[in-house]
């Protein structure tokens, strides 16, 4: 009991750490989030055009014309070169479509007459060009196509062809929003276990790894197997305290999808990792023998893990190399099953599988942890 106290007492030092990367995660998680809601409704807008048309009124031309002003604005101008010029300069127009003489004559013929643009180089213009181009390729695949087709005849086939429509049907049920957001508060959570939980549980062995202190407990009744038994079972205490609050945020954060099968797969991966994050501890407090070399290690170990794994920065937006050097690190795959979790159709044997070899991998580098562990404390022991 005495041992536990003490730990509580040098905890209770310790604590604000744990809760200012506490707050940090909640921070960025509820911006996040908010962010999310905030869903945009698009709305499909056309771009403004004008058009030259300097052939004669045939079939094929008076074909493009119609099927621009369908999915374009025709905005009406002075024909004079100045006030187009203008227009396109103040963006009173996006593109300026401008039809030469002979245009449907040569597209009959079975030719590629083209037609000249001049945009404003945005999005609205990118678009008006799709619909030119759309209309151009169709018209070129008859000409060349080598049937001869009267004007009249090829206008018709490519209105037809360009006025096909595909159904597309969306056959998920997946929440996308919702589990984004739970993928997102688990990513950051990596960073706030591993900062908060190492330097808690570093700082506490190494308090009672001070000279003074060691020496206390050698020459007191209590047999080191059990002090360092109760040590293990503070510390395990204090890292599945500290999971348990942060699933619970996650509740608070996420809504009922954390206890869904999504959920619970995250609540589990973030279990695991928590442990590994515990043996890590262990493994950093047996190797630093300084307070300050403690804080150092910890933010470059959690910083760089995040940074590399796509805790801050989303896996796919890192280049190749960086996840290469982060498959070291057990964050790399504690992340990857997140990534995987939110993109789950069915969750089955042949689904779950990869993700439990990702938690596999996480609990090796546990095992690795403690008996690296184990190796450095033993030689410790006969240096002494």
């Amino acid at each position: 009991m005495t041992v536990f106290k003490t730990y509580l007492h040098v905890l209770n030092k310790a604590k604000g750490v744990v809760i200012l990367f506490s707050v940090l995660l909640i921070v960025f998680a509820a911006t996040n989030m908010k962010t999310s809601d905030n869903n945009m409704t698009f709305v499909a807008s056309k771009p403004d055009v004008y058009i030259v048309n300097e052939d004669e009124s045939n079939s094929l031309t008076d074909g493009l014309i119609k099927y621009i002003s369908d999915n374009c604005n025709i905005i009406k101008l002075k024909d004079d070169e100045e006030a187009i010029s203008d227009a396109l300069f103040y963006r009173d127009v996006n593109m300026i479509i401008r039809i030469e003489k002979g245009f449907g004559k040569a597209l009959a013929d079975g030719r590629r007459p083209e037609v000249k643009i001049e945009s404003t180089g945005d999005y609205q213009s990118a678009l008006a060009k799709l619909y030119l181009e759309r209309y151009l390729k169709t018209a070129y695949t008859y000409a060349d196509s080598g049937k001869a087709f009267s004007a009249e005849e090829m206008a018709s086939h490519i209105e037809k062809a360009l006025s096909t429509q595909v159904d597309t049907v969306v056959t998920t049920k997946l929440d996308t929003d919702k589990l984004n957001n739970v993928s997102f508060y688990y990513n950051f959570l990596s960073y706030s276990i591993m900062a908060g939980t190492i330097y808690a549980i570093c700082i506490i062995l190494y308090s009672f790894r001070q000279e003074k202190i060691r020496k206390r407990i050698i020459i007191s009744s209590m047999d080191y197997r059990k002090h360092n038994a109760i040590l293990l079972l503070a510390n395990c205490l204090l890292a599945i305290f500290i999971w348990c609050v942060y699933v619970a945020v996650s509740r608070i954060l996420c809504g009922d999808i954390i206890f869904s099968a999504h959920g619970a797969i995250h609540i589990v991966n973030s279990f695991i990792f928590t442990v590994c994050a515990v043996t890590m501890a262990f493994l950093i407090s047996s190797i630093v023998n300084t307070k300050n070399a403690i804080s150092g290690i910890v933010n470059v170990v959690a910083l760089g893990s995040s940074f590399l794994c796509g805790a801050f920065v989303p896996s796919e937006y890192l280049p190749d190399a960086v996840l290469t050097i982060a498959h070291i690190l057990p964050t790399y795959w504690y992340i990857k099953t997140n990534d995987a979790v939110k993109t789950l159709e069915e969750i089955n044997a042949d689904t779950l599988r990869p993700l439990v070899v990702n938690m596999a991998v996480v609990a090796g580098f546990a095992v690795l942890f403690v008996v690296i562990t184990n190796i450095v404390t033993k030689k410790k022991q006969k240096i002494r």
